[in-house]
C-alpha cells in the first residue's frame, strides 16, 4: 500500500521529465503501479484510513510522483451531478479539447506539493480523451468540471509540468482569457 513516504515531492528530478510510454501489453510491474495508484486515491478520500495511515486526501497521482517515469496516472473523483469517475490509466492523452477554458477558483493543490500556491490555473473546460486500463482496454472519456480539471493536471505531470508552471506570475488572480470560474 502506498503512503505519503512514497510520493517524491517538488524539486524531485522525477517531476521534470516526460515520462516514458508503456508497452503493450502491459507487465504486471505497470497494471501493479495504475493499480496501486488507484488505490491511494481511494485511501485518501476515506476518512478512517486516510487518519489511521497520515494521507492527505487528493484526487488524482501520477507515477511520476511516486518516482516512476512512466506513463500512468490515476483519478477517483465526481463531477458535479455526482457521477463517479474512478480510473487507473495508462498511456492517458487529450484527443480533443474545447477552446473554451475553465479553472478553479480556489487554485489546484498537489500531493507532491506541500506548500500553497496561489493563482489560477487554466485548463480546458471539456475534453475527449483515450487511454488504456489495466486489463488492456481502451476506454475514451468525455470530461469537464473537476474531472476534467484533474485529467490534465495528471497529465501534466507525465510531461513534467506542475500545476503551478500554469498560473500567470505577473497576475495570479486575472481569470484566464475565454474562461469560466469553477467554484
Amino acid at each position: 500500500m502506498l503512503t505519503m513516504k512514497d510520493i517524491v515531492r517538488e524539486g524531485h528530478p522525477v517531476l521534470r521529465q516526460k515520462a516514458v510510454v508503456v508497452t503493450s501489453p502491459f507487465s504486471e510491474e505497470d497494471v501493479k503501479i495504475a493499480e496501486q495508484l488507484l488505490e491511494f486515491v481511494k485511501n485518501s478520500q476515506d476518512p478512517e484510513i486516510a487518519a489511521k495511515y497520515n494521507l492527505r486526501p487528493g484526487i488524482g497521482l501520477a507515477a511520476p510522483q511516486i518516482g516512476v517515469s512512466k506513463r500512468i496516472f490515476a483519478f477517483h473523483v465526481t463531477d458535479e451531478s455526482g457521477n463517479l469517475y474512478s480510473y487507473a490509466l495508462l498511456n492517458p492523452k487529450i484527443i480533443s479539447h474545447s477552446v473554451q477554458m475553465t479553472y478553479l477558483d480556489g487554485g489546484e493543490g498537489c500531493l507532491s506539493v506541500d506548500r500553497d500556491v496561489p493563482g489560477f490555473v487554466p485548463r480546458y473546460a471539456k475534453i475527449t480523451a483515450k487511454g488504456f486500463t489495466p486489463d488492456g482496454s481502451e476506454v475514451e472519456l468525455k470530461l469537464k468540471g473537476l474531472p476534467g480539471i484533474c485529467f490534465q493536471h495528471e497529465l501534466d505531470h507525465l510531461d513534467g509540468i506542475m500545476f503551478y508552471d500554469r498560473i500567470n506570475e505577473k497576475q495570479p488572480f486575472e481569470p484566464p482569457a475565454n474562461s469560466a470560474v469553477l467554484r
